[in-house]
């Protein structure tokens, strides 16, 4: 089976984009089967089922997205199986920006709006830094010009990726992803993630309401930049 994780900022066009690529695969006779992990609430899933695909939803609710879908890696593969797929399609929501929530042997796709700014490349992190592709959309909003300094940005952030320019209402970029991930090949063996997620939990993710630092353990970053471990 081939493991293709798309990620990207919230309203980047992940969706409409992958939409249009099972379309190219299933026209290719190949057999995609689909996860989406989302924050609160989503209804893509009903989206998706028009295409003919087995589709599952998971819901990360207090708990950061990418962190879910990394948790429930094995679960969403033996999922796939069952369903009769050869292609798992994980879409997760990607909000932090630190986090990358790819696994080595996938195919890491990171989907990147156009109109967010020249700069924005350079504020994503790992989860551009360590894709495979980057798929630029909405290019059709902005000058030709601007097109191209956003893909100059990308290759300043990550030389080594494949650049995709795409559009989710036409469908425009689809085909080239659609190859892409045919020509991926199959996982197998142990994965490992490419990059480490966030140095650790602090007493915020764990609760702490209170804001006077003295209430707060784990590693602590000030704002001058000094980072130090306060607990046990």
């Amino acid at each position: 089976m081939k493991m293709v994780v798309v990620a990207g900022t919230p309203g980047s066009g992940k969706t409409s984009v992958l939409m249009h690529a099972v379309k190219d695969l299933k026209k290719a006779e190949l057999n995609p089967a689909l996860v989406k992990i989302d924050c609160m609430w989503t209804e893509d899933d009903i989206r998706f089922k028009r295409l003919g695909v087995p589709v599952a939803v998971g819901l990360s609710r207090d708990m950061c997205p990418d962190h879910y879908a990394i948790y429930n890696v094995d679960d969403m593969l033996q999922w796939a199986e069952d369903q009769g797929a050869d292609i798992l399609l994980n879409e997760t929501a990607g909000l932090c920006l630190r986090c990358a929530p790819y696994p080595d042997k996938a195919l890491a796709v990171c989907v990147i709006d156009v109109t967010t700014g020249p700069n924005s490349p350079l504020k994503v992190g790992p989860l551009l830094t360590t894709a495979d592709a980057a798929v630029m959309t909405k290019g059709d909003l902005v000058s030709q010009a601007e097109r191209e300094v956003f893909r100059e940005r990308i290759l300043e952030a990550n030389s080594r990726c494949r650049i995709i320019e795409a559009n989710g209402l036409s469908g425009k970029g689809s085909a080239e992803l659609a190859e892409l991930i045919r020509s991926w090949p199959d996982i197998s063996g142990e994965m490992v993630l490419r990059h480490n997620p966030p140095l650790a939990i602090c007493t915020l993710c764990t609760g702490e309401l209170r804001v006077s630092k003295e209430r707060h353990q784990g590693m602590l970053r000030h704002l001058d930049g000094f980072m130090e471990y306060s607990g046990e």
